[in-house]
């Protein structure tokens, strides 16, 4: 278990509602920015991909925010970033070499830990230069966000969203990004204090914290996470609970719909079901799997 994963078991409920909320690209406005500004120039420089780079920004913007991997592990991510790209005829017509992500794979196959700590453990019982240029990449990436990435504001209705929660609904903060910026933005715009736990990478898994923080202390129609990632979705499904999208691109109009309309129903008992199985639909529509590239 992880070392900070007490917090959550030893959570109780104050409220007969809880609901987890995401954070980057969910609560907070700072997906995008790390996307464009921070992976994808990382990858051109790390990689050498700096011949194929039109190609290269818009495969790596598809895999992380268009589509059905959006907000996944870094490391996943950049396992089906080579896949897509040794597949576009226009990047390999421009002489680009992409790793072939053998060892990546190895990696991700391990069962090593998917993040910095698990992949240097890795490669010290495995080296390999693809996996040293993967660990250069990653800490390119951490560099760039820390450079860049300052003054992420909430999206226009979150706090309104928050507000309208507080006597009914326990809230917790559920997020793979590490505490240390969690507690950072968080505080920053004063939305700390309508939080029960800021739960991050260090206390496990989204489901973990799910499962830890709510699961059998209140009723599964009770619980609900709110996410903008397919892998919010399947934390949700994994745990039996109800989830709410935040739709990519209508994130302001996502949360004033929560705040006006789903959470009323949340509170009445009739969220899930037909109204749930609706939204849901209309997020998937937004994320396809395939890009447009490969469907021409």
């Amino acid at each position: 278990m992880p070392e900070r994963a007490h917090i959550l078991r030893d959570f109780q409920p104050t409220r007969r509602f809880f609901v987890g909320i995401d954070s980057d690209g969910c609560a907070m406005d700072a997906m995008d920015i790390k996307h464009q500004e921070c992976f994808t120039p990382a990858y051109l420089k790390y990689f050498d991909l700096q011949a194929a780079s039109t190609l290269v920004r818009e495969t790596a913007l598809f895999v992380n925010l268009h589509s059905t991997t959006r907000g996944q592990n870094r490391w996943v991510a950049l396992a089906r970033l080579f896949e897509l790209l040794r597949q576009r005829p226009g990047v390999l017509e421009r002489g680009v070499v992409i790793p072939d992500g053998v060892e990546l794979q190895r990696f991700l196959d391990s069962g090593c830990p998917r993040s910095d700590r698990g992949i240097a453990v890795f490669a010290a019982a495995h080296p390999s230069e693809e996996i040293e240029r993967c660990i250069a990449w990653g800490k390119g990436v951490n560099e760039l966000i820390a450079w860049m990435v300052h003054g992420c504001a909430p999206f226009p209705g979150v706090r309104e969203a928050l507000v309208a929660m507080q006597d009914d609904v326990d809230c917790m903060t559920v997020s793979a990004t590490p505490m240390e910026a969690l507690e950072r933005e968080w505080h920053e715009h004063d939305l700390a204090r309508y939080m029960r736990v800021i739960a991050g990478q260090e206390m496990g898994s989204k489901a973990e914290h799910v499962r830890w923080a709510a699961k059998g202390k209140y009723a599964d129609d009770h619980i609900m996470l709110i996410g903008d990632a397919p892998g919010d979705r399947d934390s949700a499904y994994s745990e039996g609970v109800l989830f709410y999208p935040i739709l990519p691109g209508r994130e302001a109009e996502s949360w004033h719909r929560f705040r006006d309309e789903a959470l009323p129903r949340f509170l009445a008992g009739t969220y899930r079901g037909e109204y749930m199985d609706s939204l849901v639909a209309e997020y998937e529509t937004l994320l396809p799997e395939r890009p447009s590239w490969a469907t021409i």
